[in-house]
């Protein structure tokens, strides 16, 4: 039974279509592959698969130019005692990380005007 269910989810639309005509079903060609699917387990009593687990995101912390400009200034700190010590590996991580807090800056300053304007 198993192995007929994961061999259901390999088949092509035109494949399925195919089942279920043999299995009884009319106006097939224009359904798609999920009703499909759902109408031949029904037919041959097989379970529906599994819901798939839905991650919810983490909802982004939305920051001032202020605070954005305060962490630049201690990734440049970080960045330069890094450089000091040889490490350029992390200098180069330190200065994605400054460019991207840059890019935030520049993103809030233009959401600043445009919600006063």
């Amino acid at each position: 039974m198993e192995e007929l269910a994961k061999q259901l989810n390999k088949m092509t639309v035109k494949e399925l279509r195919e089942v279920a005509k043999e299995l009884g079903a009319h106006g097939v060609s224009a359904t798609k592959k999920d009703e499909l699917l759902a109408f031949i387990r029904k037919v041959k009593g097989l379970p529906d698969e599994r819901p798939r687990r839905v991650v919810k995101k983490k909802a982004k912390r939305v920051w001032n130019t202020k605070e954005l400009k305060e962490q630049i200034t201690s990734l440049k700190a970080k960045r330069a005692e890094t450089l000091q010590k040889g490490d350029k590996r992390m200098a180069t991580i330190y200065k994605r990380q400054i460019n991207r807090l840059k890019k935030r800056t520049r993103k809030a300053a233009q959401l600043a005007v445009g919600s006063e304007g």
